[in-house]
């Protein structure tokens, strides 16, 4: 007679709190349960009742690893209500504070959240004395991204540089210069890193599932396009409600979401699944050299991942600072004409497709809003995945078992407290 009985609570190396609950007995199981237990946080009734400037710097504060994305998607979804059409300076701007944003995210969740797993400690502290140079080279990516959002931002999280049709303030020629070199300099990082992941053991499982991510026909999609689902195909925006499809668990403080199937997956993984033809020659290289190939079921993969999509965005960064010089950056006035009206945001933040959804008065006050977390998408995935794996595990040690399955929610790179929403309750 084999009992098991996992408890976690919390589980490490993820933003916020996710417990993780298996009760099994002579390969029966009993329980089986991820519990997002994060105190609810109520952003939407934050907003409300606010002018559309104060809700875009109260958004970012939804996240703070996120926090580029939340500011993105706010100011795109008040554009959209107030019909504001940005400049292209404008648009290159939010791409390039995109790719900060998404190598800042990438190189801080798989170095130090999800490397020690793979490398055999409990933490990134062990490897100062082991791996120092890759601890080193971490180190030296994640600075170069905080610089990058800290010259277009202004910030390296809550950004306050960004606003409704353009930038308080544009960023200087030198300092876009000063920081392209260093991003031509990472990619020998960036090589590196592949080199080091080719000697790690990925754990193999798959489940088949649905995909969802951002399209856009021209480029990787970050900040635009359709959304795509490798189950059926692409949906305008404007039908958000109907893929997302949120409800409630009793055990889950967070909403979940579904859509063809009982669950779907957002975030790196979902983005290459739909959009891999489009990345640039050199992360399909990595790619290739990593044996990641669409379309990919495994979840563990998610980290790989991020790591061919942290090469892409640090090509990306390049040609975009060169597109901004050879343009010249100049002032430009914002034209912002406030109406009533309804608007959606949609961007890819790190962790997978955000939507914020805002209704406003004739003053642009802000009457209602709805943000859709990317971690709220991917919870039910979790949960699936949870089903699908433990049966195949159960004859395992306890202690392995209880490491695959944090090392699968950690796969995911959740950020829970994000994804602790405001829940209504009709009192009878």
């Amino acid at each position: 007679m084999k009992e098991i009985n996992i408890n976690v609570h919390h589980v490490t190396r993820v933003e916020g709190h996710g417990n993780i609950v298996l009760n099994a007995k002579n390969g029966n199981i009993e329980e089986l349960r991820w519990e997002v237990v994060e105190s609810p946080r109520f952003f939407e009734a934050m907003l409300r009742g606010r002018r559309y400037d104060d809700v875009i710097i109260i958004a970012p504060r939804i996240c703070g690893i996120c926090s580029l994305a939340h500011s993105t998607c706010s100011i795109q979804a008040c554009e959209n209500a107030f019909g504001i059409v940005p400049s292209e300076q404008t648009l290159l701007l939010r791409k390039l504070l995109y790719d900060a944003e998404t190598l800042q995210s990438h190189v801080l969740h798989y170095y130090f959240l999800t490397a020690p797993d793979l490398l055999g400690v409990g933490s990134v502290f062990p490897l100062v004395e082991t791996h120092k140079d890759v601890v080193l080279m971490a180190l030296r990516l994640k600075k170069l991204a905080n610089d990058l959002a800290d010259i277009v931002c202004g910030r390296k999280t809550h950004p306050i540089q960004p606003m409704v049709d353009g930038f308080a303030k544009l960023p200087k020629p030198e300092e876009l210069r000063a920081i392209q070199k260093r991003l031509k300099d990472a990619m020998n990082d960036h090589q590196a890193t592949v080199e080091l992941f080719k000697t790690l053991k990925i754990p193999q499982f798959e489940r088949e599932t649905e995909f969802i991510a951002l399209k856009d026909p021209t480029e990787y999609a970050f900040i635009s396009g359709d959304i795509s689902s490798t189950d059926t195909g692409t949906t305008p925006v404007a039908n958000y409600l109907e893929m997302t499809n949120e409800f409630c668990v009793p055990h889950s403080t967070a909403k979940y979401a579904k859509h063809n199937r009982e669950s779907y997956a957002v975030g790196a993984l979902a983005r290459f699944n739909n959009n891999h033809e489009q990345l640039s020659p050199r992360a399909k290289e990595a790619a290739e050299e990593l044996g990641l190939k669409a379309i990919c079921h495994n979840p563990y993969m998610n980290n790989v991942a991020q790591l061919v999509e942290a090469i892409y965005v640090t090509e990306h960064a390049i040609d975009l600072i060169d597109q901004l010089l050879a343009r010249g950056l100049k002032e430009e006035k914002p034209d912002i004409q406030v109406k009533a009206g309804r608007g959606i945001g949609a961007v890819e933040a790190p962790r997978g497709i955000l939507f914020h959804d805002y209704t406003f008065d004739e003053r642009g006050i802000l009457k209602e809003a709805n943000c859709v977390i990317p971690t709220n998408q991917n919870h039910n995935s979790i949960q699936k995945d949870f089903e699908a794996l433990v049966p195949q595990i159960l004859n395992k040690p306890e202690n392995e078992i209880k490491l695959l399955l944090e090392m699968l929610v950690r796969a995911y790179d959740p950020c829970i407290s994000c994804s602790a929403h405001m829940i209504k309750v009709e009192f009878r």
